[in-house]
């Protein structure tokens, strides 16, 4: 077994999926639109350099003579990193055109709607329970825990499921105040229509008054 080459690709696979949860927890501070187009570039720049140390790890452990622990540690963050691939990079794709549209304007505010969105529950999450999966993969990588086992994996499907729980409730809180950002805009524009029907209310001018009295006095003289 080449433990070597399994803690390089493992631990890169950690460190780079890791770097990723970071980027995108930080991704919603962006004050303006070019940094947050900036920081959007910069997670889909390290998420795809987590899909090729994915790719990576079936190719050099296939190349390598001896049996390797790599493609079972790897096995840990894959379904999150599926989930990373097919709906977190659509997300991301999303708000990174969406700030471009203000490339002429490069330090306009970021729009909260875009704040609101990289703050999203599914795009945080995901990146985040990648990192702390592959994280978990490392000692196994090392050699210093047997996979299969039965009292590891049940311990690490609860630790996991709990992680996962957690992340998704911060980011759920975080989104949901963030939101509030885009729909308060929406509650004043709705009120000031109505304050303004009140004063519309039609008001006689003296001239009109002055005018209109003579012509009923000589009416009744005339009768």
């Amino acid at each position: 077994m080449n433990t070597t080459t399994d803690l390089i690709l493992i631990g890169a696979l950690a460190a780079v999926w890791l770097t990723a949860g970071l980027l995108a927890d930080a991704l919603p501070v962006a004050r303006t639109a070019r940094e947050l187009r900036r920081r959007a570039r910069a997670l889909s720049t390290v998420v795809g350099a987590g899909v090729a140390v994915f790719l990576a790890v079936p190719i050099v452990t296939a190349l390598s003579s001896g049996e390797s622990a790599a493609p079972a540690a790897a096995l840990f963050p894959a379904v999150p990193a599926v989930l990373v691939v097919t709906v977190t990079a659509r997300r991301l794709t999303r708000i990174r055109q969406g700030a471009g549209a203000f490339a002429t304007a490069p330090m306009a505010p970021a729009p909260p709607a875009l704040v609101a969105a990289a703050a999203h529950p599914l795009l945080a999450t995901p990146l985040q329970v990648t990192g702390l999966a592959a994280l978990i993969g490392v000692p196994v990588a090392a050699g210093l825990v047997e996979v299969p086992g039965a009292d590891v994996a049940g311990i690490a499907v609860t630790v996991a499921a709990v992680v996962v729980l957690v992340l998704a409730v911060r980011h759920a809180v975080r989104h949901s105040r963030l939101n509030l950002a885009v729909l308060a805009p929406l509650g004043r524009g709705r009120v000031r229509p109505a304050m303004q029907s009140r004063t519309e209310a039609y008001a006689a001018l003296p001239e009109e008054t002055a005018v209109s009295t003579p012509a009923v006095h000589e009416v009744d003289l005339a009768a």
